[in-house]
């Protein structure tokens, strides 16, 4: 047997003895058995793209969980980008300053960009780049949650920053 069908094998069995039990408890999470269907689709798609973190997998309730916590964290991120965006776009309502399609577009992609950028770095990176520039956040609260100190953080917001740069001269 190759180990491709050993792997396929794997997700199989993964997907069988703990699908169910992932779903049930994104429901319980999340209280609406339609988002934790998503995410319990996602979850396993994100599974299969890291296919080869499934060889050294001992506990699989508990990586299962920690990935879907993960994709609702994530999701909850972009609602509340797209939630600023609509809140700015009201306010310019108020003013009657409409923004072009062009300038519409333009914002879009930027967001989109940005989310590429920050699914490419490490949680911590993606966390402390959230956490300070889109909730405000000072770098000695954003070390002391994230249990580092405000240089790692500092390194962080650097390496997010020259990721974002480093796809804008691309």
């Amino acid at each position: 047997m190759s180990s491709a069908d050993v792997l396929q094998r794997q997700l199989q069995l993964l997907y069988r003895d703990h699908h169910g039990w992932l779903h049930a408890w994104l429901a319980r999470k999340l209280g609406c058995p339609q988002h934790a269907a998503d995410i319990a689709h996602d979850t396993f798609v994100r599974v299969i793209a890291a296919r080869d973190a499934l060889l050294g997998v001992q506990q699989p309730r508990a990586w299962l969980s920690t990935t879907a916590t993960r994709l609702v964290i994530d999701e909850a991120r972009r609602r509340r980008l797209e939630q600023a965006w609509l809140e700015e776009l009201a306010r310019a309502a108020d003013g009657a300053a409409y923004p072009s399609p062009e300038q519409t577009l333009a914002a879009v992609q930027a967001l989109t960009q940005l989310e590429a950028v920050l699914e490419a770095v490490p949680a911590k990176a993606r966390s402390a780049f959230v956490r300070h520039y889109l909730d405000g956040q000072t770098h000695a609260v954003v070390a002391a949650e994230l249990g580092v100190s405000t240089k790692m953080v500092q390194k962080y917001l650097a390496r997010v920053l020259l990721q974002c740069h480093a796809l804008q001269a691309a």
